[in-house]
């Protein structure tokens, strides 16, 4: 008998790269809301790491607009790194604290399809088609999904190997998010929120002054693609929020209610 798909009330959380190893209470928080029957799925990133590697083996790397530039033998690594290292990390630290959970990457059930869009920047993809019914079979028997951002090539020759993506996190945070129907898209950073030109937290923003931000400069770097996917992520997902993943029991404050950090609408 196939597991009984999960009700729409999901929590899509993105654990960005910079608070990974930061000892905040994301871990603790998710087994406490697993407990409480709230289903959520963990997207992770983990570009620090990919880095110090890269730097361990002498090979150079380059970003664009918070993308990694993903050459034949730098894909190598960040597959290695996001779906070996740091994904059996945090479900090792999940079960650690008497969770449940399993570790995937986008190529796992072909759950994420991607294209390259701009051949410049290498194996790098651009999510086109999310298959949920991995993470639907998996929230159903109570377990939570840890997914790395990789892909599977959406333009392969049946038949043939495909192709492997590296996929920007945030972006296959936004795609599970509305694939799911989530209730909530929870980006987890290292700052307060989206802060503006005098370096103040905007606690509510809507999309066309996300994309003045982006436009202006205001917004650079790793938060141009978490403004993004918000955006990209509504209004199949109810809620879009950028908040301070290092700040006690965030998430749990999050799922009580407690509006922190920046709210995108619409």
């Amino acid at each position: 008998m196939e597991p009984a798909g999960p009700p729409q009330e999901v929590m899509v959380v993105k654990l960005g790269g910079s608070t990974l190893g930061s000892h905040d209470t994301t871990l603790s928080d998710l087994v406490t809301l697993q407990r409480r029957g709230i289903l959520c799925v963990l997207v992770h990133g983990g570009a620090n790491v990919v880095t110090k590697w890269l730097e361990r083996l002498r090979m150079k790397t380059s970003f664009v607009k918070g993308l990694r530039v993903t050459d034949a033998e730098t894909l190598e690594v960040v597959v290695a790194i996001l779906a070996g290292l740091v994904n059996k990390q945090l479900v090792a630290a999940i079960e650690g604290q008497g969770g449940k959970a399993v570790g995937v990457c986008g190529i796992d059930g072909g759950l994420i399809e991607a294209e390259v869009k701009n051949a410049d920047m290498g194996y790098v993809g651009e999510v086109s088609k999310v298959n949920p019914a991995p993470l639907q079979a998996m929230l159903g028997v109570g377990y939570v999904p840890v997914v790395a951002p990789l892909s599977i090539e959406a333009s392969r020759v049946p038949g043939e190997n495909g192709f492997i993506l590296n996929v920007n996190g945030d972006t296959v945070a936004a795609g599970l998010a509305a694939a799911l129907g989530a209730s909530k898209l929870i980006f987890l950073t290292d700052v307060a929120g989206i802060l503006d030109g005098s370096g103040e937290l905007v606690t509510h923003i809507t999309r066309q002054e996300a994309h003045d931000l982006i436009v202006s400069g205001v917004a650079s770097g790793g938060m141009i693609p978490k403004i993004e996917a918000c955006l990209s992520a509504l209004p199949s997902v109810s809620v879009a929020r950028i908040i301070d993943g290092k700040a006690p029991h965030a998430l749990i404050r999050e799922a009580e209610g407690v509006m922190e950090g920046t709210t995108i609408s619409a």
